[in-house]
């Protein structure tokens, strides 16, 4: 635990300072922009985001459960195989990302709040989804233990961000400036983590792995296309809640609605990369339990990280009752102080989201992807109906108190998903 507490003290040092990082560029954004051309700027991300999370896979998913069982010199080739195939993977999800993004955007854009204005910002934004490959990077830096390198290495990108969009509002620039922003840092970001895979990969010995044969490849590594395509079907049911919340804000009220509840759903996410920081140290160390059938370490390695995540999504809950008024007032100004009260449910979702973040890990680890699919599914329908009831009735708060909904169920079925699991592998 100490060393994972080493480790996990690494990614949230260098994604908090990302997270603060691009919460600020945000939020000059929209002191710049004002509640309605953000509220365009808040559509335009998630729709591309939420675009990207859908038809792109989760390749250092399978990468890491394949990999973790491979050690010793005997099984290089292997390794190379398996890292070329997440990297085939993840070109093929950047460019039929972007062709579905800018496709969707022209025929059914005005469905999802996406028309008239936006369509112009979403073609140019959809820019980013081609460059866009996170698997194999993220599989490589945590396989090898080097969360350092994970963690400080898309800071580059929020960095360039932040500056130019304070450039931005001291000059008084409109929204197409600040889209143009938006795509060139995050293009630069993607760019800087890959070119640093591609280094630490060089740097294990593996050179000129892109001509590693994949012929054989799903034979070799048992289950590998279905845990990979089964892993980006659980994603894209999870993605239609995570994502499309503040599409459907903007398509049943407007674009300043999305403004307000996209300021409260950024504060939620920089609490959110708590859980993922958490995720990306578990997930390989459960794996190699699990693999290795030591179920003793396995269940206490789970049971510390649920608590210890409980524990500060609470605190962060009271944390954001008592300072979110005024936060708001001194970063984004009074025209967004509608942002308070949905920030403050928003975080009561994020909390009981991220408790099950090391149950989520844990099933994986297991090879129980197909009952988080089947909860996922669950929760997200109930995400769904909710949203869909409460948000012309209350406005933004409705897609909170979905949020808060599909949490509660997604956790109650991963506990009993989690307990029943180990219970017939004992």
């Amino acid at each position: 635990m100490r060393t994972r507490l080493v480790n996990i003290s690494h990614l949230l040092t260098g994604n908090l300072v990302g997270s603060v990082v691009g919460m600020l560029g945000f939020l000059v954004t929209a002191r710049a922009l004002g509640a309605t051309d953000y509220g365009v700027l808040a559509l335009t991300y998630s729709y591309t985001r939420a675009v990207g999370l859908i038809v792109g896979f989760q390749s250092w998913q399978p990468l890491i459960k394949y990999g973790a069982e491979l050690s010793g010199e005997e099984h290089l080739e292997d390794y190379r195989s398996l890292l070329k195939f997440g990297l085939v993977v993840d070109i093929s999800a950047a460019l039929l990302s972007y062709l579905v993004a800018i496709g969707f955007a022209l025929l059914f854009g005005p469905l999802v709040g996406i028309g008239g204005n936006t369509i112009e910002q979403v073609i140019i934004y959809s820019t980013v989804l081609l460059f866009q490959i996170n698997g194999l990077p993220t599989a490589v830096f945590r396989l090898a233990g080097r969360f350092r390198l994970l963690a400080y290495g898309s800071v580059v990108g929020g960095i360039a961000r932040l500056v130019l969009c304070a450039a931005g509002l001291l000059a008084g620039m409109g929204l197409l400036y600040f889209v143009i922003v938006w795509t060139l840092t995050q293009v630069l970001g993607s760019v800087v983590v890959l070119g640093m895979a591609l280094v630490e990969i060089r740097r294990q010995g593996m050179r000129r792995f892109i001509s590693a044969p994949l012929k054989g490849v799903t034979e070799r590594f048992k289950g590998l296309l279905s845990f990979t395509i089964g892993s980006n079907v659980e994603l894209t049911v999870r993605s239609s809640a995570s994502e499309f919340d503040t599409l459907l804000v903007g398509a049943f009220t407007d674009p300043a609605g999305a403004g307000l509840y996209h300021i409260a759903k950024r504060l939620g996410r920089l609490v959110v990369q708590i859980g993922v920081q958490v995720q990306a140290v578990l997930y390989p160390d459960v794996a190699r339990l699990w693999a290795q059938g030591d179920l003793a370490m396995f269940r206490r390695t789970v049971l510390q990280t649920e608590i210890m995540l409980a524990v500060f999504g609470l605190a962060m809950v009271v944390g954001t009752v008592l300072g979110i008024q005024p936060v708001l007032d001194w970063t984004v100004g009074k025209a967004f102080a509608g942002a308070g009260p949905l920030a403050m449910v928003q975080m009561m979702a994020v909390a009981i989201i991220m408790s099950g973040s090391a149950l989520r890990t844990a099933l994986f680890a297991m090879g129980r992807q197909l009952a988080v699919l089947k909860v996922v599914l669950v929760s997200t329908l109930m995400f769904h109906a909710t949203a869909l009831t409460m948000i012309p009735l209350i406005g933004a708060m409705g897609a909170n108190i979905a949020n808060v909904v599909m949490g509660i169920v997604g956790l109650i079925g991963l506990l009993r998903v989690y307990h029943s699991a180990f219970s017939a592998e004992s």
